[in-house]
C-alpha cells in the first residue's frame, strides 16, 4: 500500500504525500567498507563545509508544472566558488519561476538565479556572484560520486527550517534502492537509484523543514551524495547519486568559461525514450520469461555483484518508444552493450540525442530487438506558459505525461485562475476542444481566445486523469471586467534566471477590445441569435473538484497559516451547516437561443415563439395546478443567483468564491430589472453574477448597483432586452406589501426555488415577527447583520433555502434571506454556518422607490442610462436591545420604563450601545452600555425608530445631520447631539495590489470592531497571495499598512505616492498594525517583474471595473491595460 510518510525532504512549506510501495528486498549490498575517520577529522571536514553551505529562501511566483506557488526554505552548498554555481536539488530550484537568495552561515544574504534543473532527477542549479560575498571565508564542496559505498559513515549539513546549522550523522546502508515516490500527480524521480539511511535521528531530519539539498559528506569534506527525501515510517532518509550532478556541472563550468561577461543559457544534452524503468533482481526477470541462457550471459558480463537487470515499468503514450516496448520487457543490450546500471543506460541515451539506438529485450520468454530514435528530454520538457484570468496552461510535460498517462505536449491547466474554475475546470484538466474547435497545442487554444470578446460565453471539453475515457463539457465564461490582466506568455530565460513576459493575443484582438459582450453569445453561436427555436447546453461539472480549489484556488489566503477566516461564535440557536458552494457534480443548464426562420415577419415569430414555449411549459404548469395561489402569482418573479468572486479581488473579508441564493423582481420595465436578494448571495460588488429566471429558461449576467450598508439585501441590474421579446413578457415584478407589517399569529406562505428551478412553496406562522439578531464578529472580520429585526417561522424548508414571504394573494411581505455566521468549537477551530430568516420589505421598498422615482445621489451607469442611486443616512453604531425589566434593574426610572411601554406594548424593550463604528461621528460621544431613550424628545424602543429619525433628517433642508439623542448613562440621563453618516450603496470601489497584498480602505465589519490606527486607517490588507514578496517575507492580513520606509500612509492615495517611488528589488521597511492593535515592522524586498502595483476602480460611468498599473518594469507594463 502507499506510505503517506514518503515525502520530499524537504523545503519548510512543502508537503507531499506519498505513495510509495515497498519492495522485499534479498539483494547482496556491495563489500562493506571500514571507517577510520577520527572526531578530529570529522572536525577539520565540518570546518571546511559548514561556510559553504546556504540557507535558500525561494519563491516560486508561480504555480507551474509540479510545483505549486509558494515560499519555502531549503539548503545548497557551494560546488564552484570561481564561478559562483550552487547545487541544490530540482524541487528548490523549480520548474517554473522562481526567486530566491542565498544566505551564507555569517548571515550574508545574496540573489541567486536559477541556471538549470534536471528534467528528470532531483537536482539542479543556482548561480550568483562571487563578488557579493564579501565578508566569508569559504571553499566550495567537490563533489566525489565514487567514494559512495555501503557502511560509508557520513554527515548531513543542512538547516533547521531556515534558521540554524543542523549537522547530523549516519551511515550508508543502500546504494540501489529504488526511486521515491512522492505523489501521483507531482514531481517523482525515476531511472536512478538512491541511497538509504537508516538513522532514527537523521530520517527524522528529513521530516523537518530546510534539509532539501543538504551535502552529505565524508570525513574528507567530499560531497558523496544528495539530500532529497526522507521515509519516517521506515525511519529512512533517501540520498540522489551524484553522477549526472557532475556531467552536469561540468556542461555549466564550460559554458561559463566559454562566456566573457555574462551567463549564457547552456545546452546539457539530455535523451529519452519516454519509457520509465526498474531494476529488479534476477528472480523476478526469470519469472517474467527471461531465458536462463540470457541471464547466464548477463551476470558473465555484468560486473561482480550485479544482482537484477532493467525492466520496462511504464511507456508514455505518443513517445519514441510507444508501441515498442510494454512494461514487464527486459532489457538486455543497448547498442550492443548488456546494459543493467540506470547510469550506463543514460549515458548512452544522452549521448545518441537525435540518433537511433538498438535496443534487445526479452518480452516472455521472446527475444526482440527494436530501433529507437533517442529524443530531446528538453524538446518534452516545457519553458512557457499562458497565464489568462489567473490561470495557468501550459503544454504538457514529460514529468506530468508520465504520472497521467498522456502524450507529452497536451494543453495543460497547471492552475484553474477564475475563468477556468469558474466554468468547472479543475488543476491537471487536459483542454481538447474550444469554443468549438480542437486543441491539441497551447498555440491553437491561444488563437481561439483572440476571437472572444469580453462576456463570451463558449463550450469547453477537457479529460482528466481521474476520468480519462469521458470528455467533460463546461460552459467558460470570458472575463467581463478587467480582473485580471491581458493574457500573456510567459518564456523561459536561463541566461538571466527570469521568466520573460510578452502579450499573449495581437493589440487588434477582439478579446482586449473594449467592447462588452452583455448577452454573452459566443464564437460560436453570434450569428444565430433569434427566438424561435430553444437549445439546451448541459454544462457538466467535474466530480474531483471540490477538494481541489476549497481554499480560494490556493492563491489568496487572509492569515499566515492557510486557513480561511473561519473562527468566531455565534449564538443564534438555529444554524445550519451546510456551506454557500455548489456541489461540483451538479449541472447548468445553458440556454441559446437560435433563429430558425429569417423571413417570418415578427408577428409570426412572436406567435410561433409562444407556441414552443406554451409547449416546452405544459408540464410544468399541469405539474403546479395543485401549487397555492401564492405560488402561481411569485413564480414568474423569482430568480436563482450563481455568484462568483474573483479570487484577485475577494475583498471585504468575503468568506467565499461561490454563492448561490434565490432573488426576487422588485422592478421590470422595458430599460430596467431590479433584483432583491441577501448579502449572503451577492457579498460585494466585486463579483460577477448570473441570473436564471423561473418564468423564462434563460441565463444572462446581472450587475450589482446597491448594497445596503446596514441591512442583509442587495439589489442587482439585469437588461431586460437580453431576456427576449418573450422572455421579457413572461418575467415581471412582485407587488410588494410593506405596511401592514407581520405580526405574531400571521399565515404566510414561504416561496422559492429548488436547483432545478421549481418553485416549491409552504404555509406557515409567523412565530416572532420583530426577533433582534445578534451576531458575532468573524476572526477575518466580513459583513454581519446588525441593528435589523427579522421575521421567524414556525416551519421552513431548512437552512439553505430562500425566497420570499407572502400573503394569500401572493403579495412579498419579505424577503427570506440566507444570513451568515461562524461558530467557533474550542479556542482554534471554527466553521461557516449560514441560516435563513425573513427580511422585512419595507427596508426595500424604501431605497427602490428613490431609485425609480430620481434620487439625490451620485449617477450610476445602468443599462447604457445614467440614474442617480440614493445615500443613506444611518447612525453608525452597534445596538442591542435590553428588556425593561433588566434595564430597571439599572437603574432606569419608573416614567422612563412607563413611556416605552407606552410607545410599543409588545417589544417591552430598550435600545443599548454595543459600540460605535471607529471613524463614525458617533465615536467618542456613545459609549458601550448607553440606552437610548429618546430621539427629538421621542422614545425609541427598535431599530427602525432610529432609521425613521435619520431618514427625517434628509427631509430638512437645514439640518447639521446631528440627532438629539436623550442617553441615559450610568444612573443620569443626558442630552447629546450626535453626528450621523452618510453612506452609498457602492460598497468598497477600490483595491490596490501591492507585491501581492491586497490592500483597501478598511470595511465597515472591521470598523465595526471600534479600532483604527492612531496613524492612520486607510490601507487594510485584506488578503495575500502564494508566491509573492508579501507571502516570502509574512506581510499577511487582518492588519493596516501605517508606514512605508517612514512615510506615513493614513489612506490609499498617500499609500501610492510612497510605493510608486519605489524600485525594482528594493528592500522596503513597513510598519503595520494588527486588528488586534499590536504594532509590528518589517521588511520585504519589492519584486516588480512577477508582481507590479496596479489598482482595481470601478468607474461608474462605465459600469465596468477598470485595471490600471501603478508601477512595473518596462517588459510587465507593456503588458497591463493601462487606463
Amino acid at each position: 500500500m502507499a506510505d503517506p510518510m514518503e515525502r520530499l525532504g524537504s523545503e519548510d512549506a512543502i508537503g507531499m504525500e506519498s505513495c510509495m510501495k515497498e519492495d522485499l528486498c534479498m539483494e547482496i549490498d556491495p563489500p562493506f567498507r571500514e571507517n577510520v575517520a577520527t572526531a578530529e577529522d570529522w572536525r577539520k571536514a565540518l570546518n571546511n563545509v559548514v561556510p559553504a553551505v546556504v540557507v535558500l529562501r525561494t519563491t516560486a511566483c508561480r504555480a507551474f508544472d509540479t510545483e505549486a506557488a509558494g515560499a519555502s526554505y531549503a539548503t545548497g552548498f557551494v560546488v564552484d566558488k570561481r564561478r559562483g554555481i550552487i547545487l541544490t536539488n530540482r524541487h528548490v530550484v523549480k520548474p517554473g519561476p522562481v526567486v530566491a537568495e542565498a544566505m551564507f552561515v555569517n548571515r550574508e544574504e545574496i540573489p541567486v538565479y536559477p541556471v538549470y534543473r534536471d528534467p528528470v532527477h532531483d537536482f539542479g542549479f543556482f548561480r550568483y556572484d562571487p563578488s557579493a560575498v564579501q565578508f566569508l571565508s569559504y571553499e566550495e564542496i567537490s563533489l566525489a560520486p565514487e567514494a559512495a559505498c555501503v557502511g560509508l559513515e557520513i554527515r548531513v549539513v543542512g538547516n533547521d527550517s531556515g534558521e540554524k546549522v543542523s549537522i547530523l550523522a549516519g551511515t550508508l546502508a543502500r546504494l540501489d534502492r529504488d526511486a521515491p515516490h512522492y505523489k501521483k500527480d507531482g514531481y517523482n524521480d525515476f531511472n536512478t537509484f538512491y541511497m538509504q539511511v537508516p538513522l532514527l535521528d537523521l530520517a527524522a531530519s528529513g521530516t523537518k523543514g530546510g534539509s532539501s539539498g543538504s551535502p552529505v559528506i565524508d570525513w574528507k569534506g567530499r560531497a558523496v551524495a544528495l539530500n532529497a527525501g526522507s521515509k519516517s515510517s521506515s525511519a529512512s532518509a533517501f540520498f540522489l547519486p551524484l553522477e549526472r550532478v557532475v556531467r552536469a556541472l561540468q556542461f555549466l563550468q564550460k559554458g561559463r568559461d566559454s562566456s566573457t561577461s555574462n551567463w549564457v543559457a547552456v545546452n546539457i544534452p539530455r535523451g529519452t525514450l519516454q519509457v520509465t524503468f526498474l531494476h529488479k533482481g534476477f528472480d523476478e526477470t526469470r519469472r517474467l520469461g527471461l531465458h536462463s541462457e540470457t541471464e547466464q550471459m548477463v551476470r558473465h558480463a555484468s560486473p561482480p555483484g550485479e544482482t537484477g537487470m532493467l525492466v520496462v515499468d511504464s511507456v508514455v503514450p505518443g513517445g519514441p518508444a510507444h508501441k515498442h516496448l510494454e512494461p514487464g520487457d527486459v532489457l538486455v543490450r543497448m547498442n550492443g552493450e548488456v546494459t543493467t546500471q540506470f547510469l550506463k543506460m543514460e549515458t548512452l541515451l544522452d549521448g545518441s540525442v537525435d540518433r537511433t539506438i538498438e535496443m534487445q529485450i526479452e518480452r516472455g520468454g521472446t527475444a526482440l530487438t527494436v530501433n529507437l530514435r533517442v529524443q530531446d528530454l528538453h524538446s518534452i520538457t516545457p519553458d512557457y506558459f499562458l497565464e489568462v484570468s489567473g490561470a495557468v496552461i501550459q503544454p504538457l510535460s514529460y514529468q506530468q505525461a508520465r504520472n497521467f498517462r498522456f502524450h507529452c505536449g497536451l494543453v495543460y491547466v497547471t492552475e484553474p485562475g477564475y475563468m477556468l474554475f469558474r466554468a468547472g475546470v479543475p488543476r491537471h484538466a487536459i483542454i481538447k476542444k474550444f469554443a468549438g474547435e480542437e486543441i491539441s497545442r497551447l498555440e491553437e487554444l491561444v488563437s481561439v481566445m483572440s476571437k472572444l470578446s469580453k462576456g463570451a460565453r463558449v463550450p469547453l471539453e477537457y479529460i482528466s486523469y481521474m476520468d480519462r475515457h469521458r470528455r467533460k463539457s463546461v460552459l467558460v465564461t470570458v472575463d467581463r471586467h478587467e480582473w485580471y490582466a491581458p493574457p500573456q506568455i510567459y518564456t523561459r530565460d536561463d541566461s538571466t534566471g527570469l521568466w520573460t513576459a510578452k502579450p499573449a493575443l495581437p493589440p487588434e484582438s477582439v478579446f482586449l477590445s473594449a467592447r462588452i459582450n452583455h448577452h454573452g453569445e459566443g464564437l460560436l453561436n453570434q450569428a444565430v441569435v433569434s427566438n424561435t427555436c430553444v437549445t439546451n447546453m448541459m454544462e457538466d461539472r467535474p466530480q474531483d473538484n471540490n477538494h481541489e480549489l476549497a481554499d480560494g484556488l490556493t492563491v489568496m489566503e487572509t492569515s499566515q497559516e492557510n486557513v480561511s477566516e473561519e473562527t468566531q461564535a455565534h449564538d443564534e440557536p438555529d444554524v445550519g451547516t451546510k456551506k454557500r458552494r455548489i456541489e461540483e457534480d451538479s449541472s447548468t443548464d445553458g440556454i441559446v437561443i437560435a433563429d430558425c426562420s429569417l423571413h417570418e415577419s415578427t408577428e409570426e415569430k412572436l406567435e410561433n415563439v409562444r407556441t414552443t414555449l406554451n409547449a416546452v411549459l405544459r408540464d410544468n404548469h399541469g405539474a403546479a395546478a395543485n401549487a397555492s395561489i401564492s405560488e402561481r402569482v411569485i413564480e414568474p418573479t423569482l430568480v436563482m443567483f450563481e455568484v462568483h468572486v474573483p479570487p484577485s479581488c475577494m475583498l471585504d473579508g468575503v468568506h467565499s468564491q461561490h454563492f448561490f441564493g434565490t432573488g426576487v423582481i422588485v422592478y421590470h420595465s422595458q430599460f430596467m430589472g431590479l433584483v432583491a436578494v441577501d448579502k449572503n448571495t451577492v457579498a460585494i460588488s466585486v463579483s460577477d453574477v448570473m441570473l436564471s429566471f423561473a418564468a423564462f429558461p434563460i441565463e444572462i449576467p446581472g450587475e450589482v448597483i446597491f448594497l445596503h450598508p446596514v441591512h442583509n439585501y442587495a439589489l442587482v441590474a439585469y437588461d431586460p432586452s437580453a431576456l427576449g421579446p418573450i422572455g421579457s413578457s413572461v418575467v415581471r415584478a412582485a407587488e410588494l406589501l410593506p405596511e401592514p407589517t407581520l405580526r405574531r399569529g400571521d399565515s404566510v406562505y414561504l416561496v422559492g426555488l429548488s436547483r432545478s428551478l421549481q418553485a416549491t412553496s409552504r404555509k406557515s406562522i409567523v412565530t416572532n415577527p420583530c426577533a433582534a439578531l445578534n451576531i458575532g464578529s468573524a476572526d477575518c472580520p466580513r459583513y454581519r447583520a446588525t441593528n435589523m429585526e427579522v421575521i421567524e417561522l414556525d416551519t421552513d424548508f431548512g437552512s439553505t433555502f430562500s425566497g420570499v414571504l407572502t400573503d394569500e394573494h401572493g403579495r412579498v411581505q419579505a424577503i427570506w434571506g440566507s444570513f451568515s455566521t461562524q461558530l467557533k468549537f474550542g479556542c482554534t477551530t471554527s466553521e461557516d454556518h449560514q441560516f435563513v430568516r425573513g427580511i422585512p420589505i419595507y427596508a426595500i421598498s424604501q431605497v427602490l422607490d428613490q431609485i425609480i422615482s430620481g434620487a439625490k445621489g451620485p449617477p450610476l451607469l445602468i443599462n447604457g442610462i445614467k440614474r442617480p442611486m440614493p445615500l443613506v443616512r444611518i447612525l453608525e453604531v452597534e445596538l442591542y436591545p435590553t428588556l425593561l425589566s433588566k434595564a430597571r434593574s439599572f437603574g432606569l426610572s419608573n416614567d422612563w420604563v412607563q413611556a416605552l411601554v407606552k410607545k410599543d406594548p409588545i417589544r417591552r424593550q430598550v435600545l443599548r450601545v454595543k459600540g460605535c463604528l471607529a471613524g463614525s461621528k458617533a465615536e467618542n460621544l456613545l459609549e458601550q452600555g448607553d440606552m437610548v431613550l429618546a430621539i427629538n424628545k421621542e422614545p425609541i424602543t427598535c431599530f427602525r425608530d432610529i432609521e425613521n429619525a435619520c431618514q427625517a433628517l434628509d427631509m430638512c433642508d437645514d439640518n447639521d445631520g446631528k440627532l438629539n439623542m436623550t442617553i441615559f448613562r450610568q444612573g443620569c440621563e443626558i442630552e447629546l447631539l450626535v453626528g450621523t453618516d452618510v453612506r452609498d450603496g457602492n460598497g468598497t470601489t477600490r483595491v490596490i495590489n501591492w507585491c501581492g497584498s491586497i490592500v483597501q480602505d478598511p470595511h465597515p465589519a472591521v470598523r465595526a470592531l471600534g479600532f483604527l490606527p492612531e496613524e492612520g486607517h486607510g490601507v487594510y490588507v485584506a488578503r495575500w497571495c502564494h508566491g509573492s514578496p508579501v507571502h516570502r517575507y509574512g506581510l499577511y492580513a487582518l492588519q493596516w499598512i501605517v508606514e512605508v520606509n517612514g512615510k506615513l500612509t493614513p489612506n490609499l492615495d498617500a499609500f501610492v505616492e510612497v510605493t510608486k517611488e519605489l524600485g525594482h528589488g528594493e528592500f522596503v521597511r513597513v510598519r503595520t498594525v494588527h486588528l488586534n492593535g499590536k504594532p509590528r515592522v518589517l521588511s520585504l524586498k519589492q519584486d516588480l517583474h512577477y508582481w507590479p502595483t496596479w489598482e482595481l476602480r470601478f468607474d461608474p460611468e462605465t459600469a465596468t471595473w477598470r485595471r490600471r498599473t501603478i508601477k512595473a518594469l518596462d517588459c510587465c507594463a507593456l503588458h497591463e491595460n493601462d487606463v
